[in-house]
């Protein structure tokens, strides 16, 4: 019995020792070396071209919001300069005439209204279509940025085919 445990123990141990021996790795020839440097090179190009294009993106986008919120404040100032207008014209009419000149003032705040409505519209959508596009651009970066490692990684595997 003490012979078959010695066995048992031998073999177990030896199983263990054998098992933990590393695979042996083929080395990287300087074919791979060369493609795996050329590789990170053109991802890290392409990784810094996304964030730029990303950058200049958010820059547009932060432009038009900021073009947007000048653009909609002179419009309803306008807007709110010219019912005030219109109403201490119609306060200085005449008596007889005050109705006419209160229906008067009435209508031009509607106008005013109107257009600054219009204004605000315009630049909203403007910035819409601002974001639209930069994401657009974001987009495209990313898949160009995935292509070149895609490319990268393949060409590294192929040189290590060879």
């Amino acid at each position: 019995m003490n012979k078959l445990l010695a066995t048992l123990m031998t073999t177990l141990i030896a199983g263990a020792v054998f098992a933990q021996t590393p695979a042996p790795v083929a080395p990287a020839t300087p074919a791979v070396v060369k493609a795996e440097a050329k590789a990170e090179k053109s991802v890290a190009a392409a990784v810094t071209s996304e964030a730029k294009v990303d950058a200049k993106a958010d820059a547009k986008v932060q432009k038009a919001e900021t073009n947007a919120a000048e653009k909609k404040t002179k419009a309803l100032t306008k807007s709110a300069t010219t019912k005030a207008k219109a109403h201490a014209k119609a306060n200085k009419a005449d008596a007889e005439d005050k109705t006419k000149a209160t229906a008067k003032a009435e209508k031009t705040d509607a106008k005013a209204d109107v257009k600054a409505d219009k204004a605000v519209i315009k630049a909203d959508t403007k910035v819409d279509t601002t974001r639209i596009k930069a994401a657009a651009d974001k987009a495209t970066a990313s898949v160009e940025t995935t292509a070149v490692k895609a490319e990268a990684k393949a060409d590294v595997k192929a040189a290590g085919s060879k």
